[in-house]
């Protein structure tokens, strides 16, 4: 089973290596991993996409929450939740043809063209992980030229929050 662990962590070097390392050191694999500072500077989120049993991911979390960096710690997958993943996507676009049919999937799929070149358009788009793949399967393998993804970003819905006490 997929799982969303996001966790608010020391912002301090070295604390993504520990993070990491605990993966690695058990044999457990990262689909995704995304960090950046919070609104306080001395503090980070930390989203880690994975795959287990319950069990395992119990057993993650536990170790994660022993690591003297991690201050707080949630699956959000437990609960309603929203996430995100950003791509860019370059593809070839150089006859009138290729040009129009990208210009109607990107908007089907209510993405945006950032950047065009004489052979190549750029596009942006957002979503869940299953919209961008369905982008990707939509388009012709053979025009696609490089693709970039931001991994999975998410937060839980409602009241719930992973957040430290004011």
């Amino acid at each position: 089973m997929r799982h969303i662990i996001s966790l608010l962590m020391e912002n301090e070097s070295g604390a993504l290596s520990r993070v990491a390392g605990l993966f690695s050191a058990r044999g457990y694999n990262i689909e995704s991993l995304t960090v950046a500072p919070t609104e306080d500077p001395s503090m980070s989120r930390m989203t880690i996409v994975t795959r287990g049993s319950n069990e395992i991911v119990e057993q993650i979390t536990k170790q994660l929450n022993k690591l003297i960096d991690v201050v707080k710690l949630a699956d959000i997958t437990e609960g309603r939740h929203i996430e995100r993943e950003l791509m860019l996507i370059k593809v070839k676009a150089t006859d009138d043809l290729q040009r129009s049919e990208m210009k109607r999937l990107t908007d089907i799929f209510r993405g945006r063209i950032i950047d065009v070149s004489d052979a190549t358009y750029i596009v942006e788009l957002t979503g869940d992980s299953n919209k961008l793949d369905a982008f990707i399967e939509a388009i012709d393998a053979s025009s696609i030229v490089e693709t970039v993804r931001s991994g999975v970003t998410g937060i839980a819905r409602g009241t719930r929050s992973l957040s430290l006490p004011t």
